[in-house]
């Protein structure tokens, strides 16, 4: 029980992260007329892996992130990557994605990558061995250089010894470079 009450809550915080961007984007509407944000940028933040692989090894892993996003372009794609940790190893997702601007300086995007875990078997918050990963997720400039962003990724199969699939939510704050 304390470990979903933990669960409801990271989740609870995260989600908020996703709603924020939305009210932030809507005072401003009618200040400013770009949809959507073709910002370049590299952020930190938080992932908690939400699911478990039903073997050792495979408990649900609460840890951090790096995020980064490069336009390209005037396409609405956009090459991503990621790296999500926990207290014993890291994996780094390589994605592309496809970008929607939902609102003012507001997208919404869905992803495509590939989850490269540094030490097979060991547990980070996308599963525990290399896998395809999809997933789906908001950004929003709040200030000239900072956004908030939010996502969630489904690692397919990446628990070793089960077909289980992972689930990471992560959100976190990103700089504006480009």
């Amino acid at each position: 029980m304390k470990r979903f009450l933990k669960s409801l809550v990271t989740i609870s915080a995260l989600s908020s992260l996703l709603i924020i961007p939305a009210f932030l984007s809507v005072g401003r509407a009618s200040a400013e007329t770009q949809k959507g944000t073709d910002a370049s940028y590299i952020g930190a933040g938080v992932a908690a892996g939400v699911t478990n692989g039903g073997k050792s090894g495979d408990a649900a892993t609460f840890g951090g992130s790096i995020t980064g996003r490069v336009k390209l372009g005037n396409t609405p794609f956009s090459a991503r990557g990621n790296v999500l940790w926990s207290d014993e190893t890291s994996a780094i997702i390589p994605e592309v994605s496809v970008d929607l601007p939902i609102a003012n300086k507001t997208n919404a995007f869905i992803t495509g990558g590939y989850s490269f875990v540094e030490s097979d078997g060991k547990p980070t918050p996308i599963g525990n061995r290399d896998a395809v990963v999809v997933g789906a997720g908001m950004e929003s400039e709040v200030t000239k250089n900072f956004l908030v962003y939010t996502n969630a990724k489904v690692g397919l199969g990446a628990y070793q010894n089960s077909d289980a699939s992972a689930v990471s939510i992560n959100g976190g704050i990103g700089y504006r470079f480009r």
